[in-house]
């Protein structure tokens, strides 16, 4: 009974473990893939009520990769269907990654030259909250929500398997882009397609 219950568990921290911090040569291999059938982000989607405020556009549908809740590094709680009807750029970083501290500055560029069209949302894992609100305050990037991820369940519902890592979606919830982009370059360019 208790194996049940510790081989899932040790699974998932291994898988978040095995990740290293992605370099220059990562962009090379994990650069676009478009769409996977098999990933969350898939086109297919539930309708939807009324959105809260504060997100999403009024009575778009929420695909199904923007089906799920978290909360931020502030505490506060989150709900990715207020992301529907608009692009959604979402960064998955870790607090001890200079890859992603490399990002950062790019990153929040965008964030503020697209607010009010698109979406960005910082995805933090692999470390504890504390340590993930210094990051966000050292690097300046508190114009944008960040999730505290610290179980990994987003990572895995977007099978992330490393840090500094963007994940783009479309208005309709299809991923367009996935990889690396160091230090962010290209990421205005590929948000800026879908803002039009």
């Amino acid at each position: 009974m208790r194996t049940r219950i510790l081989l899932p568990a040790a699974l998932a921290a291994a898988v978040l473990t095995l990740t290293a911090c992605g370099s220059d040569e990562d962009s090379a291999s994990a650069g676009d893939t478009g769409a996977s059938p098999t990933k969350a982000s898939s086109p297919t989607g539930s309708p939807a009520g009324s959105l809260d405020s504060g997100g999403g556009s009024q009575g778009a549908k929420v695909p199904e990769a923007l089906d799920f809740t978290a909360t931020t590094v502030d505490g506060k709680p989150f709900d990715a269907k207020t992301l529907a009807g608009k692009p959604t750029v979402l960064w998955f970083w870790a607090p001890w990654c200079p890859t992603c501290k490399g990002q950062a500055a790019e990153t929040a560029k965008v964030a503020a030259a697209n607010q009010g069209r698109a979406n960005v949302v910082g995805v933090a894992g692999l470390d504890e909250s504390a340590a993930m609100r210094d990051f966000v305050s050292d690097t300046g990037t508190s114009a944008f929500p960040h999730l505290s991820d610290e179980s990994g369940e987003v990572w895995k519902r977007f099978e992330i398997t490393q840090q500094s890592y963007y994940v783009i979606l479309d208005r309709t919830g299809r991923t367009v882009h996935e990889g690396v982009l160091p230090g962010g370059k290209g990421l205005a360019e590929k948000l800026s397609a879908l803002t039009g």
